[in-house]
C-alpha cells in the first residue's frame, strides 16, 4: 500500500477483527454453531452490522430482536461458547495484508494501538497467530471501557494510553459501527473494506 499518514498524525489505531486479521468469517461460523443450539437465526448481514460490538452485548441484542429472554447464566454460557468456538478456528486465520504492511511500516515510527470490541485474551491470541503480538504500544479491549462502539470510548482510551491528541489520531476500521466511533472520537477513520486484500 502507498498510504501515508496525513500531516500532523500523532498515532495510528487499528481495529483487530476484520482489519488486522481476517477473522470475520470464523466469527460468523462460531455464531452459527452456538446459536443453532438455542434456535436463533443470526443472518450474515446482521452479523456484519454488529461488527465491533462485544459478544455479550450481541447476545443480548439478538435475544431481544428474536423475542427471547435469556437468564444471566445463559448469556454467559453463550458468550463463552461463541468465543471458545472461534478460538478453535484461530490456526487458520491470516493477516489482512495491506493493513499489516502499514502497521509494520509505522511500527516504532509512530505510536500505535489496537482498539477492539473483542475480549483481551482472544485478541491477544489473534495477534499472536498473525505475528503481531508485540507490535503495538497499547491494546484496548472490551473489558477496558463501559461503553463500546459506536461510542468513541475505546478509541479515546487508546489515544490516552498513547499520550496522543485524539484529533490527530488515524483509525483503521472495517465496520460502519467502528467508523462511527472514530468519527465521534474526532479521529480520521480509514475504511479498509475499500482496499484490495492483495498487494
Amino acid at each position: 500500500m502507498s498510504w501515508t499518514p496525513p500531516a500532523g498524525t500523532a498515532a495510528l489505531i487499528f481495529d483487530c477483527d476484520g482489519t488486522l486479521a481476517d477473522t470475520m468469517p470464523a466469527h460468523f461460523r462460531a455464531w452459527q454453531v452456538v446459536l443453532a443450539g438455542v434456535g436463533i437465526d443470526f443472518g450474515e448481514a446482521r452479523f456484519y452490522q454488529l461488527g465491533g460490538v462485544p459478544t455479550e452485548k450481541i447476545v443480548r441484542i439478538i435475544a431481544a430482536e428474536n423475542g427471547v429472554t435469556f437468564s444471566e447464566e445463559q448469556v454467559a454460557t453463550l458468550t463463552h461458547g461463541k468465543e471458545a468456538e472461534f478460538v478453535k478456528s484461530l490456526a487458520h486465520v491470516t493477516a489482512i495484508e495491506p493493513v499489516r504492511e502499514i502497521a509494520a511500516r509505522y511500527r516504532g515510527r509512530l505510536p500505535t494501538a489496537v482498539a477492539s470490541g473483542g475480549y483481551r485474551e482472544v485478541i491477544a491470541q489473534t495477534l499472536r497467530v498473525v505475528g503481531m503480538a508485540d507490535w503495538f504500544d497499547a491494546t484496548v479491549t472490551a473489558e477496558d471501557t463501559t461503553r463500546h462502539k459506536p461510542e468513541p470510548d475505546v478509541f479515546l482510551e487508546a489515544a490516552r494510553r498513547l499520550k496522543a491528541d485524539a484529533t490527530k489520531c488515524v483509525v483503521f476500521e472495517d465496520t460502519d459501527i467502528g467508523l462511527e466511533a472514530a468519527r465521534r472520537a474526532g479521529m480520521v477513520g480509514i475504511d479498509v473494506r475499500l482496499w484490495p486484500r492483495g498487494v
